[in-house]
C-alpha cells in the first residue's frame, strides 16, 4: 500500500469506529477464499461488512474513537465485521463461527462497551432491530383490538336481543 493509500483507509476506518453500531474482530486464520466470500456474502445480506485490515493502521484508526479499548484484540491475522444494527454483525459472524471452527471471535465494541467473546455471542443471542419493532407493533395493536372488541360487544348483544323480539313478534 502506498502512504496516501495507507492515509485513506485508516481515515475510513476511523470513520467506521466512529459511526457503527457494534464492532466484531476475529481471528480467520486457515480460512479459505471461498469461506471467506460466503461470510462476506452472508454479512452484506445483514446489512454488515467484513474487512481484513493490518493490525497497526486498525490500532492507528481506533485513537480518538469510542472503540478504543479494543486495541489489544488486534494480534495475528484479525478481520473486522461490522454493521449499522448492533445486533446484525455479532449474528453473522457467531453463526459462521459455529459452522466453521477456523473463525474465532475475539471480542468487539459496541459504542464505547469493550465485548470479550462471550459478549459478543450474547449480543448475537438478542433479537435483531426489525424483531424488536414487529413485537413492539404487536403489543401496541393487540391492545387496541381487544378495545374494539369490548366496544362493539355491548352493541352486538343488544342486536341479538332486538333480532330475538323480532322474532318472537313476526311468530305471533
Amino acid at each position: 500500500m502506498e502512504r496516501a493509500e495507507k492515509r485513506e483507509f485508516v481515515t475510513g476506518l476511523n470513520d467506521v469506529f466512529k459511526s457503527t453500531g457494534s464492532v466484531v474482530v476475529a481471528h480467520y486464520a486457515g480460512i479459505t477464499v471461498a469461506q471467506m466470500n460466503d461470510l462476506r456474502s452472508k454479512m452484506r445480506a445483514a446489512g454488515g461488512t467484513v474487512k481484513v485490515a493490518k493490525n497497526r493502521l486498525a490500532i492507528i484508526a481506533l485513537q480518538g474513537t469510542e472503540s478504543e479499548g479494543i486495541k489489544d484484540l488486534f494480534k495475528g491475522q484479525t478481520l473486522l465485521a461490522y454493521s449499522d444494527d448492533p445486533i446484525a454483525a455479532p449474528k453473522v459472524a457467531s453463526e459462521f463461527a459455529k459452522g466453521n471452527d477456523k473463525l474465532i471471535i475475539l471480542g468487539g465494541a459496541m459504542g464505547s462497551t469493550a465485548l470479550d467473546a462471550n459478549g459478543v455471542k450474547a449480543l448475537a443471542t438478542l433479537p435483531s432491530l426489525d424483531e424488536l419493532r414487529a413485537k413492539l407493533v404487536g403489543m401496541i395493536v393487540t391492545p387496541a383490538t381487544r378495545i374494539a372488541q369490548v366496544v362493539n360487544a355491548p352493541a352486538a348483544q343488544l342486536a341479538r336481543v332486538f333480532g330475538a323480539y323480532a322474532r318472537k313478534d313476526e311468530a305471533a
